[in-house]
């Protein structure tokens, strides 16, 4: 699970196996984790975030789409 950025309590990575899909990314904090998609950043799947806690993710991943495009894409280059 290469780890893409880390901001504050987040944890934005990628699970190695997942071609096929649209560009995402995967956040965690403690014990929950968010899947986000990146264009545009929107919410793919959630297990256990508050509401207002998603929100904030979905704007830290926006400012940091192109970071995580980037480096979706050399992961997909390798």
């Amino acid at each position: 699970m290469p780890t893409i950025l880390r901001i504050g309590p987040y944890r934005f990575f990628f699970y190695s196996n997942e071609d096929g899909e649209p560009i995402h990314v995967h956040v965690i904090r403690d014990q929950v984790e968010a899947k986000f998609w990146i264009k545009p950043a929107r919410l793919a799947t959630n297990k256990g975030f508050p509401e207002h806690e998603l929100q904030k993710i979905a704007q830290l991943v926006a400012e940091n789409e192109e970071t995580i495009e980037n480096e979706w894409n050399c992961r997909k280059s390798r």
